[in-house]
């Protein structure tokens, strides 16, 4: 896989953060995108192609983990209703800020910050 958004990131590289780091991550894309949905609607759908681009490598990395993969494709199939398509799944700035926030504050735990 060659990241578009993130062109100096391997799998490898990725695979060497924990899990909460790397959806930490991908939470701050999010966080980007619903920030500058109204202020710019193009870097905010830059911002959700970055942050799919990185749950797309943490797929990769989770591939032999049943538990993990079937939660990422989940958020990664609502991230895509949510700010792609017709947000069937009835979603919310608020419940995306919630659930990333958790991943930041587990990540700086394990850290020790």
């Amino acid at each position: 896989m060659n990241p578009v958004h993130h062109p100096g990131l391997t799998v490898e590289r990725w695979a060497q953060l924990e899990l909460c780091e790397r959806l930490a991550n991908v939470g701050s894309e999010v966080h980007r995108a619903i920030s500058w949905r109204r202020r710019d609607p193009e870097y905010s759908q830059t911002a959700v192609e970055r942050a799919l681009e990185l749950l797309d490598l943490s797929l990769v990395t989770v591939a032999d983990q049943q538990p993990r993969l079937r939660e990422l494709t989940r958020v990664r199939e609502a991230l895509v209703d949510y700010f792609i398509c017709d947000n069937q799944y009835g979603s919310s700035d608020e419940l995306w800020q919630g659930y990333f926030d958790a991943f930041t504050h587990a990540a700086a735990v394990a850290r020790g910050s």
